[in-house]
């Protein structure tokens, strides 16, 4: 009888475990699915314009640690975490009316009031004052853009690997990495997702302030008037 009951706890722990982390449990769940696509789709992609130019064809595994493959992959982690940075930053000083992702303009000095009431144990950082709480009070923006300068770093690396690898296929002169940076190339490949993150980021404060997504923290009540501006 104890043994069921304790595996019936056990159960239960688990199941509030994954109810309790199950947004972020899907959403890295379809970033690996995303993931395998990308690799499988992209070998396939280099594989066939290898054949088409007479190269060699290459393993999977010889793709994954691949420029060409590394490169796309950093470029796109770049633009997403430039958009949640600059989203978490600009949301802290800008405002939209009417929009749930922003604070009240009439209210601003509101969002400092509510920050005192707390619930539950204040993180150690919070408690202790003085330049390590006002490091930790803008340690979410400052992770965005270190992790965004690193894949911005890994990105140019990798890009500037794969252009010296093309540049040798066709007998030309492989340039430096500080010369890659200067690139034309370099740069198309990191505006075209940059202007894609905004502009989404744009568009899902705008359609916010006017439709509504029942259940999402990200909606206001369905109800809420449209000018009501926070959550």
């Amino acid at each position: 009888m104890a043994t069921r009951k304790r595996k019936a706890e056990q159960g239960f722990q688990v199941g509030a475990a994954l109810r309790d982390n199950s947004l972020t449990l899907v959403l890295l769940a379809a970033f690996a699915v995303s993931l395998l696509g990308q690799a499988l789709t992209g070998w396939q992609v280099e594989n066939r314009e290898a054949v088409k130019h007479g190269g060699h064809v290459a393993d999977l595994a010889t793709y994954l640690v691949s420029a060409s493959f590394l490169s796309a992959l950093f470029e796109n982690w770049e633009s997403e975490f430039l958009q949640m940075a600059a989203y978490v930053v600009l949301t802290a000083c800008l405002f939209q009316r009417g929009s749930p992702e922003s604070r009240d303009p009439d209210r601003p000095e509101a969002d400092e009031a509510e920050t005192k009431q707390h619930t539950g144990r204040v993180p150690w950082p919070a408690r202790v004052g003085g330049f390590v709480t006002a490091l930790y009070a803008r340690s979410l923006g400052i992770a965005l853009a270190l992790l965004f300068l690193i894949c911005f770093a890994l990105h140019l690396v990798a890009s500037a690997s794969a252009a010296r690898e093309e540049a040798v296929r066709h007998g030309l002169r492989a340039g430096s990495l500080a010369e890659h940076l200067g690139d034309a190339q370099f740069w198309f490949e990191s505006f075209q997702n940059w202007q894609s993150e905004f502009l989404s980021t744009a568009v899902l404060i705008i359609l916010s302030i006017f439709l509504r997504q029942r259940g999402s923290p990200e909606s206001k009540p369905v109800g809420a008037p449209h000018a009501q501006t926070g959550d």
